[in-house]
């Protein structure tokens, strides 16, 4: 019964979020029924003393990366440093390689530190002028923007700012440039995979005569000639962030060694702060604080007439982003307590003896049912985190290797039809799941594969 109560949870949350409701609001809900069915008198304790400690746990430890996060990426569009990397990278290319060009642009734009979601909207336009000069259908654009910009720079490259590579830091006490090798290996599979599956498409599209399509919705306006900034000025933010995130990764832990002793400051009640569990996110807020202040000196005359209003969407949508990934972390907090979870992965201890298979599976599970990489790894890790790391010790597993699976494994099953990226990128772009989520969920499960062809790369060679 215990254990139909956890799954139970599991399913009502994948439910509610698939059918579009807020996990802010069910997160708590679904968590509380199942301690209710398990002992109604943990209810309200287990409310405020698991899961809202949790959730205000991981705000404070990631809301700032949310924020600068997205304060950067609107930066980055609103000063037309995202067209004019878009139109250099398209110049190079070449329009006949339309599908290469977009993948590179949304890659550049993620791995310098630019939101997803405004990769999204930033690329599309230009997506959508270039697939049709090229007479590509247009329902291949969003599996073009998922492959650049929803996988291997997401989680796999090493170093790469965003939040799914930050999130093991925490847990496992690494940086973001952990197992620089395995993550290169995994990337170079995923754009190997994606690019090869996305130009046998277009291939076969060909063959059957279709083109782009007309009576399309959503379709961009006209590109009109603007004068935009040089593109060696555009990428000087992007260059920063990447360049100061890893010499922060450096510099830090050594500038403030172990704990930070608040006593001697004249602050007994203080806890003293273990440097090493955060050092890698004050590295990437640094590194974004730079980037932000780099565009403002850089673009100051193109972004300051709405430079108030622009922000405000970004910190909106920042906020909105980390409660959601927040609320899902308390989830499991919860879950992780009742005694159904804990005979779950007991049994799954036993059935998968590898700590690198287990966390990759539960990982991608998890990032399934909740239609969140960040959200789904933050569960499992919360979780396991400190099983997985107490049996990769016993079996003489660097805890970096742990980091790039979970990483990894966040980004598999995530993007499953109830994913809030792959509803933002299909509304963006004007087409439907029936359309475009087929080429989404090859993308999809090419990434899931990446995980563990990494795991049997480094079980064949031990390569960090």
């Amino acid at each position: 019964m215990d254990i139909l109560i956890t799954v139970a949870a599991l399913v009502l949350l994948m439910v509610v979020a698939y059918r579009g409701f807020s996990v802010i609001l069910f997160a708590p809900i679904a968590a509380l029924l199942a301690v209710l069915l398990t002992n109604p008198h943990h209810v309200l304790p287990f409310f405020s003393g698991i899961y809202m400690d949790k959730l205000v746990g991981f705000l404070r430890l990631y809301f700032p990366v949310f924020l600068l996060g997205a304060c950067f990426g609107k930066l980055i569009e609103i000063s037309g440093f995202a067209k004019t990397i878009t139109q250099r990278v398209i110049r190079m290319i070449g329009e006949r390689n339309a599908i290469l060009a977009i993948v590179l642009v949304c890659a550049i734009l993620t791995y310098g530190g630019v939101s997803l979601f405004v990769v999204a909207f930033a690329v599309y336009p230009f997506a959508a002028e270039l697939f049709k000069a090229a007479d590509i259908p247009k329902r291949l654009i969003p599996g073009t923007i998922a492959l650049g910009a929803f996988t291997f720079t997401m989680d796999s490259l090493p170093g790469t700012p965003q939040i799914q590579n930050i999130i093991p830091t925490t847990f496992f006490h690494t940086n973001t440039w952990a197992s620089p090798r395995l993550g290169v290996i995994g990337a170079l599979f995923v754009l190997t995979m994606g690019l090869t599956y996305l130009t046998w498409r277009k291939r076969q599209a060909a063959a059957a005569g279709e083109g782009y399509g007309t009576e399309h919705v959503n379709e961009p306006a006209a590109w009109v000639a603007e004068t935009l900034p040089n593109p060696v000025v555009a990428l000087v933010p992007l260059g920063l962030v990447g360049g100061l995130n890893r010499w922060f990764t450096t510099l830090v832990p050594t500038y403030y060694a172990g704990e930070f002793d608040f006593k001697p400051l004249g602050l007994p009640h203080v806890e003293s702060l273990d440097v090493s569990k955060v050092a890698a996110v004050w590295s990437v807020e640094g590194a974004l604080l730079v980037g932000i202040a780099s565009v403002l000196i850089l673009s100051w005359d193109r972004v300051r007439a709405s430079l108030a209003s622009q922000l405000n969407l970004a910190i909106g949508g920042a906020m909105l982003a980390a409660l959601n990934t927040a609320s899902e972390y308390g989830f499991g907090g919860v879950i992780a307590s009742l005694p159904g979870f804990k005979a779950i992965s007991e049994a799954m201890s036993h059935a998968i003896r590898s700590p690198l298979l287990n966390e990759a599976v539960t990982t991608n599970v998890l990032a399934g049912v909740t239609g969140s990489a960040s959200g789904g790894m933050s569960i499992a890790l919360a979780t396991m985190g400190q099983t997985y790391l107490d049996q990769a010790h016993r079996l003489g597993i660097p805890p970096e290797v742990l980091h790039r699976v979970a990483a990894m494994a966040s980004g598999g099953m995530d993007t499953l039809p109830h994913n809030g990226a792959v509803i933002t990128l299909l509304a963006v772009t004007g087409l439907t799941h029936r359309q475009s989520y087929r080429d989404i969920f090859a993308m999809t499960l090419i990434k899931t594969m990446a995980v563990f062809v990494v795991i049997g790369v480094y079980s064949l060679w031990h390569v960090q």
